[in-house]
């Protein structure tokens, strides 16, 4: 029996948002698009209830910096079992709760589960995740190298210990909210839970704060961190550093710090995967007699043997002269392009001896086909 070759949809074209949208531009296409094709809204409508799938499905990837990373590096298959390699996401979304993934954006929408109650935030919230752009030359790629970068990041205060009280002081109970962390508000058929505008949700104020980080429990600090760029990278690769991004509020866990890579191009080598080509230009003699040339390569120079009778756009491999395999054994190749240069300024003797040339070579100056794709086109309709 034939397997059906099912394709999912690109979770960015689920959301309709670019690859490299913000995480709120996300948030906000996934609350408009869950909003429209929300159960309550559609009932009996399973076209509807499979959109709102695929919503959550591409939401909950697409909001976790590294989920997102991990798709973004290896797709769908990043969540598939066999496929997935060693990608700790693999195993896809079979068990999971997608309650959890809607809870935190249709708290705010609908009154869930209807008793009034609603989900205080926590005051401990996980640190935001930082970016670098790290620019570094094209051999540094190749070779990989260390650099030390300087962040500035907020960190735990040390005065208050994150606690944004004042030392022997603590929080006390919103008088706004009651400590619940939400106010309700009936709109319609609906009863609105928005999240307290004195407390911020977490049901507690600090009315003594801390004086060095003023009630924030973080304060800014310049940290060094030395990164280390391992051979093979290439333009935009991310490296993560867990836990070096922002320090988390109320003692939470710190966010990561992605360094992205841009690579400088180089004079002449251009990179494809891991294989590196360049072009090398020869005389027309070269071409017909054949030569040997010193090719320079990122490791000193090789030796071509280029054979007589070589045409113009001829290429040539020299292997095990290209990129190191990212986190693997083994090179790419350099391939290197032959391109026989006419001469366009000769002297009269030069003019002579190629005419003399000339008269030795008989060559017959008739059309023929270009051949290739046209040519073959041609040919169906001839």
């Amino acid at each position: 029996m034939a397997t059906a070759n099912v394709t999912k949809v690109d979770y960015y074209e689920v959301l309709s948002v670019s690859r490299d949208a913000s995480d709120q531009e996300i948030k906000t296409a996934y609350r408009k698009l869950a909003m429209k094709f929300h159960p309550d809204r559609n009932p009996n409508n399973p076209d509807a209830e499979e959109r709102f799938k695929e919503c959550g499905e591409a939401y909950s990837v697409l909001s976790d910096a590294d989920k997102r990373a991990a798709y973004d590096r290896y797709g769908h298959a990043a969540f598939q079992g066999a496929a997935g390699g060693g990608n700790p996401f693999a195993g896809g979304f079979a068990g999971q709760d997608l309650g959890d993934i809607f809870g935190d954006l249709f708290g705010e929408m609908f009154n869930v589960g209807g008793g009034g109650g609603g989900r205080r935030a926590s005051r401990v919230q996980r640190g935001r995740d930082l970016k670098y752009d790290l620019t570094i030359e094209f051999e540094e790629a190749v070779f990989g190298v260390e650099r030390e970068i300087k962040i500035r990041r907020l960190e735990m205060c040390a005065e208050c210990k994150g606690s944004g009280a004042r030392q022997g002081k603590s929080a006390v109970t919103c008088t706004q909210c009651g400590g619940r962390g939400q106010q309700r508000f009936q709109q319609g058929f609906f009863s609105v839970a928005r999240t307290c505008s004195v407390c911020g949700g977490t049901g507690t104020v600090i009315v003594d704060p801390c004086q060095t980080c003023r009630g924030e429990t973080r304060v800014q600090v310049e940290h060094t961190i030395l990164v280390k760029v391992p051979a093979g990278v290439e333009q935009d690769t991310r490296i993560r550093y867990q836990g070096e991004g922002e320090g988390g509020k109320f003692g939470g866990p710190a966010g990561d710090l992605y360094v992205v890579l841009t690579v400088k191009d180089h004079k002449f080598f251009e990179r494809e995967g891991d294989d590196l080509h360049c072009v090398m230009p020869i005389s027309f003699p070269q071409a017909a007699l054949g030569t040997e040339l010193e090719i320079e390569t990122l490791e000193g120079t090789a030796t071509l043997k280029v054979p007589e009778g070589t045409e113009s756009g001829k290429e040539f491999k020299l292997r095990g002269k290209g990129v190191p395999h990212l986190n693997s054994h083994g090179k790419g190749d350099l391939i290197v392009e032959i391109r026989v240069k006419t001469p366009t300024k000769l002297s009269k003797a030069q003019k002579e001896l190629l005419r003399q040339l000339g008269e030795t070579m008989v060559v017959e100056n008739t059309p023929t086909s270009r051949g290739g794709l046209f040519g073959k086109v041609k040919d169906i309709f001839s």
